[in-house]
């Protein structure tokens, strides 16, 4: 099979399922054995948009999604670039302990953190909840600025420096632009991943926080295939507006950093 075959295989398998939802969700009288919908109509949609918790699942989706990508990134930035440009004992160690969590039942992670979050009074607020999503997050973040990391050539900075540059002036003026399309898809990944996240959101959350996958979860169990449709476009716009704006970082190379020789 060519690479342009795959890509359309890829491609179509993406789209089915949002071209499904987008009929559910507007399809009417549509039974068993008829092959179309008696008619189509928006009301159910637009119901969901206008309902106040759907709003607030969204709201606070959005909030923590958000606060983890830029969590994720003031975390995993530093991070991957000690293990990364730092040759020192114990790196493989500390970098198998980073992967750690990826292998971890998040239940088991749930439970166990929700009686220390209980302590600490973070449960059944967002900044719990935030911190709880980096676990799963950090991982996949600490590996794709690693992996740019690994190519990058620290003379830049230290000729910046040497031109009287300050730390954050190099910072800013040459790390952040050579590293941009790392941070981009670092950030936009630690987003998908937060966004997603249903077990450890309901027990951190306990039930004050009430996010997207969790109604959408909700009305899965009650069979409702127009609802969940519904739900489900709601669920995966941001997604694909977040991924369309950040479209051309991702069509970018691993690293925006030059090679090291």
């Amino acid at each position: 099979m060519s690479y342009r075959k795959l890509v359309l295989l890829l491609a179509f398998l993406l789209i089915v399922p949002i071209a499904i939802f987008l009929v559910y969700a507007f399809a009417q009288g549509w039974f068993f054995p008829a092959l179309w919908p008696e008619r189509w109509d928006s009301e159910l949609f637009l119901r969901q948009l206008r309902d106040p918790q759907v709003r607030r699942g969204f709201e606070q989706s959005l909030v923590v999604a958000t606060g983890v990508s830029g969590l994720a990134l003031l975390l995993g930035y530093p991070a991957a670039r000690v293990l990364e440009l730092q040759q020192f004992r114990g790196r493989g160690l500390i970098y198998g302990l980073f992967f750690l969590p990826t292998v971890v039942p998040s239940v088991a992670t749930g439970i166990g953190l929700n009686i220390v979050f209980l302590r600490l009074d973070l449960a059944g607020t967002l900044f719990g909840v935030m911190l709880v999503h980096l676990i799963p997050v950090l991982p996949y973040v600490v590996l794709t600025l690693g992996s740019s990391l690994a190519h990058y050539d620290r003379n830049y900075e230290h000729q910046a420096a040497v031109l009287g540059a300050s730390p954050w002036l190099v910072f800013w003026r040459v790390s952040l632009p050579l590293l941009l399309p790392s941070l981009v898809v670092a950030g936009v990944l630690a987003f998908l991943i937060s966004w997603s996240q249903y077990v450890l959101s309901l027990l951190i959350g306990g039930g004050k926080i009430i996010t997207l996958p969790m109604l959408l979860f909700s009305a899965a169990s009650g069979g409702n295939y127009s609802l969940i449709a519904s739900l489900s476009l709601i669920f995966i716009a941001p997604l694909l507006l977040l991924l369309g704006l950040v479209a051309r970082y991702l069509g970018s190379p691993a690293t925006g950093a030059t090679p090291r020789p």
